[in-house]
């Protein structure tokens, strides 16, 4: 056989009447959480592969950077998939962010509420967080009881990373079907309602504040209990060293296995002959052919910029087309330094005089201290951070302002909340350093997130989850990985989806997807 006469990407080698494949070559756009998943799967089953990234780090949003002298982290509150007998926890392990090598934040809350005074808050331990909202709040014992209930119920909403559903057979949903035997009951109870209608269950205004400050009010009151579970149920822990950490040990298992990531290297668009995805064009002119393309990035820009806006799956056109049933959400956030006394790792919202930000006036932010871990200390000083969410309508604000305007209002909003943080913790009077401010823009002039989004469309009553196949109509050999993949989005859909690609390549090839 004349080997060199072949196609050195696709080989079939027939020895001892086995056939043996030298797999093809994968190019991925986006060296974000979904893109390194992907490389590092792609290498594990034998194919060549090669990451285009437009910046100068992995990790897209999961990353980190500094500010005199301090670091400043963009990401993970909470991350989920630690525990080791999930699903999730395996695909962490395998693409090199979690090991026995990591060290996890020991809290002892997932946050607080405070409000007139008064302070609850929603403790790791769902015990003591029964017995202390029922001490502050005895009028609403019936509700308390039924949420801690509802919370026991939605352990058992484990994500499934073992493959792609439109891959599993009966014996999959049988079992997931016993695993999660009680979660129905949450979801006909909270799967409905949004967190604000949720929330006027309860008679005490401070409950009300607790149920809806972590996430957007217009969320589905289910996803705030699974976020609250996952915590209680010791799979939301935080790794210590930051989320830029986390996304450079991805990196590093990827150059590992021999994969190659080209940074600064932004794609133009990804070329189509016959129907089928072939090749991309670089901003520079330079055309790098492929066997396969799996973009990792916002969908936005995928069928925007890098392919005709006809290729939109309909289930997207409809999420952009909507956004009061589709809502994106971003954040104008602060870090700051102060001294380590202030706390070890709490993070409370507090209620403030109402501040514009963007196009709307906010009265509620969270202030984070980040004191659990020496990545973010610095002498006897830590760094804190803050953020007032932000929705489409303020995005478009930010962005309707010429760079004075808005260099100007950022810093009008740096001394704004400075003033609110002293009023609230007068403690920290004249000790409060800041650091750096970012908006949506920031978040969009980075990783052309759409709106400045940091996860994928808000999971909200009216709107139908999204839930894509990786797939696109009209093109082959073309797999879609990452968060906007899959309402709500994060860090466990972006990780997951990029072994989904590779699932995907490998069923089309007949092979096995056990990997």
């Amino acid at each position: 056989m004349n080997i060199n006469s072949m196609n050195a990407n696709s080989i079939d080698v027939k020895l001892t009447n086995e056939v043996h494949i030298i797999m093809n070559k994968i190019i991925i756009i986006g060296g974000g959480i979904s893109g390194l998943s992907a490389g590092v799967y792609g290498l594990l089953s034998g194919f060549e592969v090669s990451i285009y990234e437009k910046n100068a780090l992995p990790g897209g949003e999961c990353t980190g950077w500094n500010r005199k002298g301090y670091h400043i982290d963009n990401c993970i509150h909470w991350l989920t998939g630690t525990r080791k007998d999930t699903e999730l926890y395996e695909v962490w392990n395998k693409v090199g962010a979690l090991g026995d090598f990591v060290e996890y934040a020991k809290l002892k809350s997932f946050y607080s509420s405070t409000y007139k005074g008064q302070k609850a808050t929603l403790w790791s331990d769902l015990d003591r967080t029964h017995k202390e909202l029922i001490q502050l709040a005895p009028e609403d014992e019936d509700e308390i009881t039924k949420f801690i209930q509802y919370v026991e119920y939605s352990k058992q909403c484990l994500f499934p990373a073992k493959k792609p559903m439109e891959m599993w057979g009966i014996g999959d949903y049988i079992q997931m079907g016993k695993n999660m035997a009680d979660f129905p009951k949450v979801m006909k109870e909270f799967g409905k309602i949004s967190l604000e209608e949720y929330s006027k269950r309860f008679k005490n205004p401070l409950l009300q504040k607790l149920m809806c400050d972590y996430l957007p009010k217009s969320y589905c009151a289910y996803s705030f209990l699974v976020s609250y579970a996952t915590i209680v149920d010791g799979n939301g822990d935080i790794p210590l060293g930051g989320s830029l950490n986390m996304s450079l040990r991805m990196e590093k298992k990827f150059k590992e296995l021999g994969g190659k990531i080209n940074y600064n290297s932004e794609v133009q668009s990804i070329i189509i002959e016959n129907k089928k995805a072939v090749a991309i064009r670089l901003d520079d002119g330079t055309k790098i052919d492929a066997d396969y393309i799996i973009p990792a990035i916002d969908t936005k820009v995928l069928f925007g910029k890098l392919l005709p806006e006809r290729y939109l799956p309909k289930e997207l056109e409809k999420a952009y087309d909507n956004p009061t049933e589709y809502p994106a959400t971003s954040g104008f956030q602060i870090a700051f330094s102060v001294p380590t006394s202030f706390g070890y790792g709490e993070t409370v919202f507090i209620d403030m005089e109402p501040l514009k930000v963007g196009s709307g006036y906010y009265d509620r932010m969270y202030v984070k201290t980040y004191g659990y871990d020496p990545i973010y200390i610095k002498g006897d000083r830590c760094v804190i951070q803050t953020c007032i969410t932000q929705t489409d309508d303020d995005f478009e604000y930010w962005e309707s302002l010429s760079r004075e305007e808005y260099d100007m209002l950022k810093k009008e909003l740096v001394e704004s909340v400075t003033r609110r943080i002293e009023t609230h913790f007068p403690e920290l009077a004249g000790a409060v350093e800041f650091l750096d401010a970012w908006t949506p823009l920031t978040y969009a002039r980075y990783c052309n997130a759409y709106h400045g989004s940091y996860m994928s469309f808000v999971t909200t009553p009216r709107g139908k989850q999204i839930k894509m196949k990786g797939t696109v109509k009209g093109i082959k050999n073309m797999y879609i990985a990452g968060q906007w993949t899959n309402s709500p989005g994060g860090l466990p859909v972006a990780v997951a989806s990029g072994k989904f690609t590779i699932q995907r390549i490998l069923k089309k090839q007949k092979r096995s997807i056990d990997i």
